[in-house]
C-alpha cells in the first residue's frame, strides 16, 4: 500500500495510507505546490503510462487523467516519473524513466503546463541519460533511474542510481534541455 510520511522536525515521522484510484500503483510523486487550489500528484495507474491526479484531500486520490504513454523505442515497455515535478518558467519539468528493449531503463524529460499539468507541452525524443558501460553491471543491470532533481544556477542537477549498486550526479544546462523538449 502506498503511504505518505509526514514530519515537522525530521526526527519523528507519521505514516498515512494513500487511497483511491489515483493511488493504486507505485511511482507517485507530489507536485511541490497546489495547482488551481488542489493537491496534485503524478501517478502510474496502469504500470505503463504517466497520469496526473488532483485532490482536495492529501490522502485520497479518486480521479486521475493520463498525460501520455510510451511512444519511443527507449520507453516502449513503460514510462514513469523520476521524482517530483520541478517548477520552471517553461513549465513543470518531469524526469521520466523509460523502459525499453532488454529491460533497459533510461531517463528522459517531459514538460507539463504550469496551470494544467495534464497538458504535455514538450518531451525529449531521445533519453538524456542511458546506462554507459560502467553503469550496466550490478544488482539490477542496464538501469539508470532518478528520484529527483533540482535547478541551481540555470542547470538541472540530477541524482541517479545505476544498476541498483551505485549513484551518480549528472548536470545539464536548463535552456539546452528545454530546447530539446519542444513538441
Amino acid at each position: 500500500m502506498s503511504r505518505i510520511l509526514e514530519t515537522k522536525d525530521f526526527v519523528t515521522f507519521k505514516s498515512y495510507p494513500l487511497v483511491g484510484k489515483g493511488a493504486q500503483n507505485k511511482g507517485m510523486a507530489l507536485f511541490p505546490r497546489r495547482v488551481k487550489g488542489k493537491y496534485a500528484l503524478l501517478a502510474r495507474l496502469d504500470n505503463e503510462s504517466n497520469y496526473v491526479a488532483y485532490s482536495d484531500n492529501l490522502y485520497c486520490w479518486d480521479t486521475a487523467r493520463v498525460i501520455r504513454g510510451p511512444v519511443s523505442p527507449w520507453e516502449f515497455v513503460q514510462i514513469g516519473n523520476g521524482g517530483p515535478p520541478v517548477e520552471t518558467e517553461f513549465g513543470w519539468l518531469v524526469l521520466t524513466h523509460g523502459v525499453g528493449a532488454m529491460r533497459k531503463y533510461c531517463i528522459g524529460v517531459d514538460i507539463l503546463d504550469l496551470d494544467d499539468p495534464t497538458k504535455l507541452i514538450g518531451r525529449t525524443r531521445e533519453p538524456i541519460l542511458t546506462p554507459n558501460e560502467y553503469e550496466r553491471e550490478g544488482y539490477v543491470p542496464n538501469v539508470v533511474y532518478s528520484c529527483g532533481a533540482v535547478i541551481h544556477r540555470d542547470e538541472l542537477i540530477i541524482a541517479y542510481a545505476m544498476s541498483d549498486w551505485e549513484s551518480g550526479i549528472a548536470t545539464v544546462p536548463l535552456k539546452d534541455l528545454v530546447a530539446k523538449c519542444l513538441l
